[in-house]
């Protein structure tokens, strides 16, 4: 069961920081979260929202292991 954590706006959009789930890729993972609450669901498949997976930022689908931890980042700003 991976390990997922939601940061900033995505947190506050699930009301929950962090949760064990039991995927078997990123994409599983996003379609298991967006089955269980549609809005965040939108909020993942949004632009801007990036992927971490074991702390490294991926720009693709990956498999997962029962280690895995997997961050979604929302859209950042700032100059």
């Amino acid at each position: 069961m991976a390990r997922v954590l939601l940061f900033g706006a995505l947190s506050d959009l699930a009301g929950w920081r962090e949760k064990t789930l039991a995927a078997v890729s990123i994409s599983d993972l996003r379609q298991r979260l967006g089955a269980d609450d549609a809005t965040l669901g939108e909020a993942l498949a949004g632009p801007g929202v990036q992927v971490a997976l074991d702390q490294i930022l991926v720009r693709h689908d990956a498999v997962l292991t029962a280690a895995s931890e997997v961050a979604f980042l929302p859209p950042m700003s700032g100059g």
